[in-house]
């Protein structure tokens, strides 16, 4: 049996996690990382109790704020759409946390993800979870082969609901507790708000295609591709059809509208990549891309880049899709590959 540290955040899904994970004759160790605010401590220190398990508490918030919030704000200001949520995945979760847990001699760390790891051959597999609606391979699939044979995820083979009866049965005291919030820094939801209280105002000019000045704005970090609401236009488009942002130049603060077909692209190209296989592949091979948590999947054809980064063709086009976002292709429920969108 193996010596884990559980990532305990104070939730439902960790908590059955490490409850699993001691069930199965594990040596078991709760972590709660303190990142922001203190305010989830004592419900994971209430699960480690419950289950018996040794507790510890470190405090990543130095860490959490070089790493992923100003990595968040730099993002926005350069005109790009980040995802902290693949970025706290790669850099401290499994980046900062995971070194930590090793160097203390632990076996690995262990997260109540939804997503399914298999061993075959000397490779571990990042697979999707049973149910489609809660599974997180996407924010997983920026993990590298040497840190996925460092990691359990218990959960993956399991519903939300099946999860949340299972902390009911065992007494767990965050059995009901709600679900978390997507950006855990910005406790109101409100990103251009957060952002512009960090950024400060940043005026500049919303212009159609050929460069016309159709209004202006405080900030480019207010927009992303494929936004329609927020633009106040001071005039409609000549065919009265409504306007969508087509791109975001932040250096000279300028916001391109359009209609809505200008948004659909059918090929992408990202910076370099990650292969969860831990082997790169050199030859076009065909596949399945997603490019937004939960977004839909399409059928593609995928080009290795000399530069290690990759070209995507879509077999049918998508909307909206900005650059800063991460394309992970698929193979089935098998992740392939991974690499931000440039």
């Amino acid at each position: 049996m193996a010596k884990i540290a559980v990532a305990v955040s104070g939730g439902v899904d960790s908590a059955v996690a490490a409850a699993r994970l001691l069930d199965a004759g594990h040596d078991v160790t709760a972590v709660h990382l303190v990142l922001q605010s203190r305010a989830a401590v004592a419900d994971a220190r209430a699960v480690a109790d419950a289950l018996g398990i040794p507790f510890l508490l470190w405090d990543m918030t130095d860490e959490f704020q070089q790493l992923v919030i100003d990595d968040f704000i730099e993002t926005y200001s350069n005109g790009q759409t980040p995802n902290p949520c693949l970025t706290c995945n790669r850099t401290i979760k499994f980046g900062a946390m995971l070194d930590r847990v090793l160097g203390l001699g632990f076996d690995g760390l262990a997260t109540g993800h939804y997503a399914r790891l298999l061993s075959t051959g000397g490779t571990v597999e990042l697979r999707r979870a049973f149910e489609a609606a809660k599974d997180q391979s996407y924010v997983l699939a920026v993990l590298t082969q040497a840190q996925l044979r460092r990691t359990w995820l218990p959960l993956g083979a399991s519903s939300k609901s099946q999860v949340r009866a299972e902390a009911g049965e065992r007494g767990l005291p965050v059995a009901a507790k709600a679900e978390s919030m997507d950006i855990c820094f910005i406790a109101d939801g409100d990103t251009s708000g957060w952002l512009k209280q960090h950024l400060g105002p940043r005026p500049g000019e919303i212009v159609d295609e050929s460069g016309e000045v159709l209004g202006t704005h405080d900030g480019t970090f207010f927009f992303t591709v494929g936004q329609r609401r927020g633009l106040n236009l001071r005039q409609p488009a000549a065919d009265g059809q409504p306007r969508f942002v087509l791109g975001v130049d932040a250096p000279n603060r300028r916001v391109v509208v359009g209609p809505k077909e200008h948004l659909a692209t059918a090929h992408l190209e990202t910076g370099p990549v990650v292969w969860s296989s831990g082997v790169a592949q050199v030859a076009p091979f065909e596949g399945r891309a997603q490019v937004r948590a939960h977004g839909e999947e399409v059928d593609c054809r995928v080009t290795p880049l000399a530069d290690g980064g990759m070209g995507i063709e879509l077999s049918s086009a998508i909307y909206g899709v900005a650059p800063g976002q991460t394309a992970v292709v698929y193979d089935d429920d098998l992740v392939v590959v991974s690499g931000v969108i440039r």
